[in-house]
Protein backbone atom coordinates (compact mmCIF):
# COMPACT_ATOMS: atom_id res chain seq x y z
CA UNK A 1 0.00 0.00 0.00
CA UNK A 2 1.44 3.81 -0.98
CA UNK A 3 1.45 6.58 0.89
CA UNK A 4 -1.92 8.21 1.61
CA UNK A 5 -2.77 11.83 2.31
CA UNK A 6 -2.38 12.13 6.22
CA UNK A 7 0.17 8.95 6.82
CA UNK A 8 3.05 9.38 8.30
CA UNK A 9 6.35 9.59 5.79
CA UNK A 10 9.23 6.87 6.52
CA UNK A 11 11.85 8.17 8.59
CA UNK A 12 14.26 6.61 6.04
CA UNK A 13 18.11 7.75 6.33
CA UNK A 14 18.96 9.10 2.69
CA UNK A 15 22.53 9.80 1.16
CA UNK A 16 22.74 12.88 -0.43
CA UNK A 17 25.40 15.15 -2.47
CA UNK A 18 25.47 17.38 0.90
CA UNK A 19 25.60 14.15 3.28
CA UNK A 20 23.73 11.89 5.04
CA UNK A 21 20.94 12.02 7.32
CA UNK A 22 17.42 10.54 7.71
CA UNK A 23 14.16 12.22 6.15
CA UNK A 24 12.59 13.17 9.19
CA UNK A 25 15.60 14.97 10.90
CA UNK A 26 15.18 17.04 7.40
CA UNK A 27 11.91 18.16 7.99
CA UNK A 28 12.02 19.51 11.14
CA UNK A 29 9.36 21.80 12.35
CA UNK A 30 9.15 22.90 9.00
CA UNK A 31 7.34 22.38 5.89
CA UNK A 32 9.09 20.22 3.11
CA UNK A 33 8.91 19.34 -0.55
CA UNK A 34 10.15 15.80 -2.15
CA UNK A 35 10.74 16.44 -5.77
CA UNK A 36 11.53 13.01 -7.66
CA UNK A 37 13.22 12.33 -10.85
CA UNK A 38 14.03 9.52 -12.68
CA UNK A 39 17.61 10.33 -14.12
CA UNK A 40 19.99 12.93 -13.74
CA UNK A 41 21.27 14.58 -17.27
CA UNK A 42 17.89 14.60 -18.96
CA UNK A 43 16.48 18.11 -20.44
CA UNK A 44 12.63 18.20 -18.65
CA UNK A 45 14.35 17.41 -15.06
CA UNK A 46 17.35 19.98 -15.55
CA UNK A 47 14.63 23.09 -16.18
CA UNK A 48 12.19 21.76 -13.20
CA UNK A 49 15.08 21.71 -11.12
CA UNK A 50 16.28 25.18 -12.68
CA UNK A 51 12.87 26.61 -11.76
CA UNK A 52 13.35 24.87 -8.00
CA UNK A 53 16.22 26.56 -7.29
CA UNK A 54 15.21 30.31 -8.91
CA UNK A 55 12.64 29.67 -6.48
CA UNK A 56 15.00 29.56 -3.49
CA UNK A 57 13.51 32.77 -1.79
CA UNK A 58 10.38 31.57 -2.05
CA UNK A 59 10.41 28.49 -0.14
CA UNK A 60 12.37 30.29 2.37
CA UNK A 61 9.34 32.40 2.96
CA UNK A 62 7.10 29.49 3.93
CA UNK A 63 8.99 28.16 6.39
CA UNK A 64 10.05 25.15 3.65
CA UNK A 65 12.66 22.93 2.83
CA UNK A 66 13.21 21.33 -1.22
CA UNK A 67 14.81 18.44 -1.09
CA UNK A 68 15.52 16.58 -4.75
CA UNK A 69 15.76 12.72 -5.27
CA UNK A 70 17.24 10.82 -8.79
CA UNK A 71 17.80 7.08 -8.64
CA UNK A 72 21.79 8.03 -9.68
CA UNK A 73 24.37 8.10 -7.76
CA UNK A 74 25.67 11.17 -5.31
CA UNK A 75 28.88 11.79 -8.03
CA UNK A 76 26.44 11.99 -10.84
CA UNK A 77 24.49 14.75 -8.72
CA UNK A 78 27.20 16.74 -7.89
CA UNK A 79 28.02 16.76 -11.68
CA UNK A 80 24.40 17.56 -12.17
CA UNK A 81 24.04 20.41 -10.19
CA UNK A 82 26.74 22.54 -12.83
CA UNK A 83 23.81 21.98 -15.51
CA UNK A 84 20.87 22.96 -13.07
CA UNK A 85 22.89 26.03 -12.02
CA UNK A 86 23.84 26.92 -15.45
CA UNK A 87 19.84 26.58 -16.31
CA UNK A 88 18.84 28.20 -13.38
CA UNK A 89 21.12 31.30 -13.35
CA UNK A 90 21.13 30.54 -10.04
CA UNK A 91 23.06 28.23 -7.27
CA UNK A 92 20.91 25.11 -6.11
CA UNK A 93 21.63 24.71 -2.94
CA UNK A 94 18.79 21.89 -2.00
CA UNK A 95 20.04 17.95 -1.49
CA UNK A 96 19.69 15.43 -3.94
CA UNK A 97 18.56 12.12 -2.57
CA UNK A 98 21.09 9.42 -4.09
CA UNK A 99 18.59 6.74 -4.33
CA UNK A 100 20.26 4.20 -6.88
CA UNK A 101 19.18 0.98 -4.15
CA UNK A 102 15.14 2.85 -5.07
CA UNK A 103 14.65 2.50 -1.15
CA UNK A 104 13.10 5.70 -1.12
CA UNK A 105 11.12 5.35 -4.50
CA UNK A 106 9.50 2.22 -3.32
CA UNK A 107 8.63 2.98 0.10
CA UNK A 108 6.88 6.44 -1.64
CA UNK A 109 5.04 4.24 -4.01
CA UNK A 110 6.40 5.70 -7.30
CA UNK A 111 8.18 2.32 -8.40
CA UNK A 112 6.53 -1.10 -7.58
CA UNK A 113 7.87 -3.39 -5.17
CA UNK A 114 9.43 -5.61 -7.58
CA UNK A 115 11.29 -2.65 -9.55
CA UNK A 116 15.24 -2.61 -10.24
CA UNK A 117 17.58 -0.61 -12.58
CA UNK A 118 18.91 -2.28 -15.42
CA UNK A 119 22.21 -2.20 -17.11
CA UNK A 120 22.11 0.87 -19.24
CA UNK A 121 18.68 1.68 -18.50
CA UNK A 122 17.25 4.88 -19.56
CA UNK A 123 14.60 7.38 -18.03
CA UNK A 124 11.92 5.14 -19.09
CA UNK A 125 12.88 2.25 -16.65
CA UNK A 126 11.96 4.96 -13.49
CA UNK A 127 9.77 7.04 -15.43
CA UNK A 128 7.69 7.13 -12.92
CA UNK A 129 9.70 8.77 -10.48
CA UNK A 130 8.16 11.72 -11.20
CA UNK A 131 6.44 13.00 -8.75
CA UNK A 132 5.99 15.82 -5.72
CA UNK A 133 5.10 15.38 -1.66
CA UNK A 134 4.29 17.91 0.10
CA UNK A 135 4.91 16.96 3.93
CA UNK A 136 3.70 19.01 6.94
CA UNK A 137 6.00 19.70 9.97
CA UNK A 138 3.89 17.05 11.86
CA UNK A 139 5.68 14.22 9.13
CA UNK A 140 2.28 13.79 7.27
CA UNK A 141 2.00 14.01 3.68
CA UNK A 142 0.08 16.51 2.93
CA UNK A 143 -0.47 16.77 -1.13
CA UNK A 144 1.10 14.66 -3.72
CA UNK A 145 1.11 14.89 -7.94
CA UNK A 146 2.26 12.63 -10.36
CA UNK A 147 3.55 13.68 -13.60
CA UNK A 148 4.26 12.04 -17.17
CA UNK A 149 7.78 12.22 -18.71
CA UNK A 150 6.96 14.98 -21.34
CA UNK A 151 5.42 17.30 -19.12
CA UNK A 152 7.36 20.00 -17.25
CA UNK A 153 6.07 20.45 -13.76
CA UNK A 154 4.18 23.81 -13.22
CA UNK A 155 6.13 25.31 -9.77
CA UNK A 156 3.34 28.20 -9.44
CA UNK A 157 0.86 25.60 -8.88
CA UNK A 158 2.77 24.21 -6.51
CA UNK A 159 3.45 27.60 -4.62
CA UNK A 160 -0.67 27.62 -4.62
CA UNK A 161 -0.88 24.49 -3.17
CA UNK A 162 1.88 25.20 -0.78
CA UNK A 163 -0.26 28.07 0.29
CA UNK A 164 -3.53 26.78 -0.04
CA UNK A 165 -1.88 23.71 2.70
CA UNK A 166 -0.91 26.34 5.22
CA UNK A 167 -3.79 28.68 4.84
CA UNK A 168 -5.73 25.90 5.61
CA UNK A 169 -4.31 24.61 8.02
CA UNK A 170 -3.44 27.77 9.84
CA UNK A 171 -7.29 28.94 9.52
CA UNK A 172 -9.03 26.14 9.79
CA UNK A 173 -10.78 26.52 6.43
CA UNK A 174 -10.90 25.34 2.93
CA UNK A 175 -9.73 27.45 -0.11
CA UNK A 176 -11.68 27.28 -3.59
CA UNK A 177 -10.70 26.46 -6.78
CA UNK A 178 -8.08 28.39 -8.55
CA UNK A 179 -7.31 30.48 -5.05
CA UNK A 180 -4.35 32.48 -4.52
CA UNK A 181 -3.20 34.15 -1.27
CA UNK A 182 -5.79 36.98 -0.12
CA UNK A 183 -8.65 35.86 -1.92
CA UNK A 184 -11.87 34.74 0.25
CA UNK A 185 -11.35 30.92 1.46
CA UNK A 186 -14.22 28.60 2.38
CA UNK A 187 -15.86 28.27 5.57
CA UNK A 188 -16.10 24.27 6.87
CA UNK A 189 -19.61 22.83 7.28
CA UNK A 190 -18.87 21.89 10.16
CA UNK A 191 -18.87 25.15 11.69
CA UNK A 192 -21.91 26.95 12.66
CA UNK A 193 -23.06 30.64 11.45
CA UNK A 194 -22.85 32.09 14.55
CA UNK A 195 -19.34 30.58 14.85
CA UNK A 196 -18.44 31.75 11.28
CA UNK A 197 -19.88 35.15 12.02
CA UNK A 198 -17.82 35.83 15.41
CA UNK A 199 -14.48 33.96 13.62
CA UNK A 200 -14.89 36.21 10.34
CA UNK A 201 -17.56 38.67 10.79
CA UNK A 202 -19.08 39.30 7.57
CA UNK A 203 -19.71 36.06 5.36
CA UNK A 204 -21.09 35.54 1.65
CA UNK A 205 -23.64 32.54 1.43
CA UNK A 206 -23.29 31.30 -2.38
CA UNK A 207 -25.31 27.80 -1.60
CA UNK A 208 -26.41 26.98 2.03
CA UNK A 209 -23.55 24.58 1.92
CA UNK A 210 -20.85 26.80 0.26
CA UNK A 211 -19.89 29.99 2.85
CA UNK A 212 -16.97 32.37 1.61
CA UNK A 213 -15.30 34.76 3.87
CA UNK A 214 -12.13 37.16 3.81
CA UNK A 215 -9.47 35.61 6.89
CA UNK A 216 -9.21 38.41 9.56
CA UNK A 217 -6.62 40.42 9.37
Amino acid sequence: MGLRINDTIPDLTVETDQGSFSLHEFVGDNWAILFSHPKDFTPVCTTEFGAVARLSDEWEKRGTKVIGISVDGVEEHKKWKGDIEKVAGTKAGFPIIADAGLEVSKAFDMLPAEAYMPDGRTPNDSATVRSVFIIGPDKQLKLSMTYPMNVGRNFAEVLRALDGLQTAGKNGVATPADWQVGEDVIIPATVSDEDAKAKFGAFDTVLPYLRKAKLPG
